[in-house]
């Protein structure tokens, strides 16, 4: 039988001529509003013109490849996007023609929720239905929002900005993660219960008598969104004294729009302008103890070797 790992991230543009296209496959085919798509087209140009998500997609798919043949699993690590390409569906559509029989899929978003991580199961399945009995068998790693290694990834990260500031200072870690509509709490959703989950042992790792928890990136919709947003909790700290803040975005595992624009620009001026210092503790990228804990979910999900034919 012969195993593989499908990776799979929301996909950026890269390039500005791609943010249209890339905005249209968001939006299901309808129109772009022309001031929300030239106001897109301005951050992407405020972080160097283009998302540098794929290209550290890259990075992770041969970091993982490599990491699991040194432990003895040699297996092709696939990557796939939800909203550029490759495509999921296309890349799914390669897998059966390379011969893959078994394969994990694991999304990079590692807090489960019918609106985020559920979305790339549904890629899967609809590049899967196209493809009659050539299917892979595909086991789905669905959170992982607790993995050990991801948890000491996180925490290292963190601490290595919180060393950024002199000895003594009254440091505030502001945990984060993509904001969702609230009407998911309604409906059972686990998202909000995972994100406390690994900040709560991100800080017990770290030793934090206090920690604060906050959203970031919410949608333009009439509905409300899931809070405290970033920058009223920077506020409210700022009315709390607090003058050193460390952002540890822990719902995302690489750079990209989110980070490199809404922490490291915008929620930088708010902090400047009500006299804090901001920090923000790096992202996962191709941290090698988060590849390994990638790597251990992999090993979870394929107990066995797989036996050459």
């Amino acid at each position: 039988m012969t195993d593989a790992v499908l990776l799979m991230a929301y996909g950026s543009p890269d390039r500005l001529d791609q943010v249209e296209a890339y905005y249209a496959d968001i939006r299901r085919g309808r129109p772009s509003p022309r001031a929300l798509l030239e106001e897109l087209l301005d951050r992407y140009r405020a972080i160097g013109g283009g998302s540098p998500l794929s290209r550290i997609v890259e990075e992770q798919r041969a970091a993982l490849e490599a990491e699991l043949a040194r432990r003895g699993r040699p297996m092709p690590v696939y990557a796939g996007m939800k909203h550029i390409a490759p495509f999921i569906g296309d890349v799914v559509a390669r897998m059966a023609g390379d011969g893959v029989e078994r394969a994990v899929a694991i999304a990079l978003a590692p807090h489960a929720s019918s609106m985020s991580s559920a979305t790339y199961r549904r890629a899967v399945e609809a590049g899967a239905a196209t493809l009659g009995e050539r299917v892979p068998e595909f086991r789905f790693v669905e959170s992982w929002p607790d993995q050990p290694r991801f948890i000491d990834a996180l925490a290292e990260a963190t601490r290595e900005a919180l060393l950024r500031f002199p000895e003594g200072a009254r440091v505030r870690v502001v945990f984060t993660a993509h904001s969702l509509p609230t009407r998911i709490v309604g409906e059972g959703d686990p998202y909000p219960d995972e994100l406390a989950r690994t900040a709560a042992l991100v800080a017990g790792r770290l030793g934090l008598s206090d920690h604060r928890f906050a959203y970031q990136s919410a949608g333009r919709t009439d509905e409300p969104w899931l809070g405290p947003d970033l920058g009223d909790e920077i506020r409210g700290l700022a009315d709390e004294g607090i003058r050193e803040i460390v952002v540890c975005p822990v719902g995302f595992v690489a750079d990209h729009l989110e980070v490199l624009y809404d922490i490291d620009i915008e929620a930088q001026a708010l902090a400047r302008q009500v006299g804090v210092r901001l920090e923000r503790a790096r992202s996962m990228n191709a941290d090698p103890t988060f590849i390994t804990g990638i790597a251990d979910l992999v090993e979870g999900a394929l107990p066995t070797a797989a036996v050459p034919r």
